[in-house]
């Protein structure tokens, strides 16, 4: 199988922005990012495997300004998570609705069997 590779463009200055291209799940991370705005994404409201290597990869690997907000949680597994807010403007260079990533769901489909 293909990995998804998508563009984007980021604007860090005063000038043009600059074009970057991700693949797999990077790409996949930046656009939950986009679409998440300052609310940003949890990996409890966004299920993935390895969000601090993508939040990583993409601070360092891009220049991307990302922010961790540290959050507790209860539950019987009480604790504290991440909350990751994309600070950096960013674009999808193709349509972003094309493949929206399901970041919350609403409840009827969270009630769906």
């Amino acid at each position: 199988m293909a990995r998804v590779k998508k563009s984007f463009r980021v604007f860090d200055g005063e000038g043009l922005p600059r074009s970057i291209e991700l693949v797999g799940r990077d790409a996949w991370a930046l656009g939950a990012l986009i679409h998440a705005g300052p609310v940003g994404c949890t990996p409890i409201t966004t299920p993935g495997p390895r969000w601090s290597g993508y939040v990583h990869k993409l601070r360092h690997r891009y220049g991307l300004n990302i922010v961790t907000i540290d959050e507790e949680h209860g539950g019987p597994y009480a604790g504290t998570h991440a909350r990751y807010v994309l600070k950096t403007r960013v674009e999808f260079a193709e349509d972003p609705e094309e493949d929206r990533p399901d970041i919350r769901p609403d409840a009827e489909q969270r009630a769906a069997p």
